[in-house]
């Protein structure tokens, strides 16, 4: 099984093994957080050396959903890249495989907190939100219900940490997509007041569906 459906807000959609969320009804792909350049960007501001093979990691497995889907419309919920300046540094492979992947069909980037501005040169078109249906685009949570990333949500999983998607009842959370990215596990204070009860959708071969419970306090 490559994915898990299910209805949020009367649309229904699909939470990808990949950390991709699909909408089959439109074509669209969604995804959250690649953080395209972040090997540049740590580099440049003399932080650790990491291999630059992150951003060719990401779209690969990008490109595998793409062929898989066929997707009309493809959108990326901000932190696209890890800087304005890496965006523009962004390796030439990089930029050669993006435009190839954004051929024939629309590329949306909204903004985020790392790439307020719009990718110079790259394929597609910058915007700050965006509705799909009654349920908001946007990088960070606000009021819902919404569709969202910024904070790369994980589960303990069999002793690992596994990406995953968080469904509540206003909120959906997606995982981190980029390769270098890490997380913050979904019981963390900041995430169980977005999503205190719902599901977990953990990513891997095939996805995983943990309950979300409330805290018990006390």
């Amino acid at each position: 099984m490559t994915g898990h459906g299910f209805q949020f807000h009367g649309l229904r959609l699909e939470a990808r093994a990949s950390g991709a969320l699909w909408w089959p009804g439109g074509g669209w792909l969604i995804v959250a957080d690649l953080h395209l350049g972040k090997s540049e960007r740590m580099a440049r501001r003399g932080g650790p050396l990491l291999p630059p093979y992150e951003g060719l990691a990401t779209l690969e497995r990008l490109g595998a959903e793409i062929a898989a889907l066929n997707p009309r419309v493809v959108v990326s919920l901000g932190d696209g890249f890890d800087d304005l300046a890496a965006a523009e540094a962004l390796d030439p492979q990089v930029a050669d495989i993006l435009q190839r992947q954004a051929r024939g069909r629309d590329w949306l980037w909204i903004g985020g907190n790392h790439d307020p501005g719009a990718p110079a040169g790259l394929p597609g078109q910058a915007v700050a939100s965006m509705m799909l249906g009654p349920v908001t685009l946007r990088h960070e949570a606000g009021q819902g219900p919404d569709i969202s990333g910024h904070f790369h949500p994980v589960v303990r999983l069999a002793g690992e940490r596994r990406r995953a998607f968080l469904l509540g009842r206003d909120h959906l959370l997606l995982p981190a997509f980029g390769a270098y990215t890490g997380g913050l596990l979904h019981d963390d204070a900041t995430l169980t007041a977005l999503v205190p009860q719902g599901i977990a959708v953990a990513c891997g071969t095939s996805p995983i569906i943990l309950p979300l419970a409330p805290r018990r306090m006390g």
